[in-house]
């Protein structure tokens, strides 16, 4: 998985966009204003991603490259490697279920502009 690749892939999604708030390294991919993913730009070792609690669990004792969100919410958040020990295919479902969470918090309203 690359920087580039995954990138793309999070801005080919309905709705997003991409900053950087914290400072020049974190990269966030936004859905309706809200993060829905957190990676970093010059070492893009792991991405910070959200999970339902009890999922996020499961993949934990599942995986060795992921664990707890590294500066987020451990019970909503996991850190997920990029650098082989997750598969790619994995990394691309868990950035679609974080971006489909975070659009399921969004008002039905913001929902319907970003779908039309």
């Amino acid at each position: 998985m690359t920087l580039e690749f995954y990138r793309e892939y999070c801005l080919a999604k309905p709705g997003v966009t991409e900053d950087t708030p914290f400072d020049e390294d974190a990269l966030c991919f936004r859905v309706g204003s809200k993060i829905f993913s957190i990676c970093s730009i010059t070492e893009f070792g792991y991405i910070n991603l959200k999970c339902d609690p009890e999922r996020a669990v499961e993949l934990r004792e599942q995986y060795d490259g992921i664990t707890p969100g590294f500066h987020m919410n451990k019970k909503l958040w996991n850190s997920v490697s990029t650098l082989g020990n997750v598969p790619d295919q994995l990394i691309m479902e868990l950035a679609d279920h974080s971006y489909e969470l975070i659009f399921a918090s969004l008002p039905k309203k913001l929902q319907a502009e970003i779908n039309s």
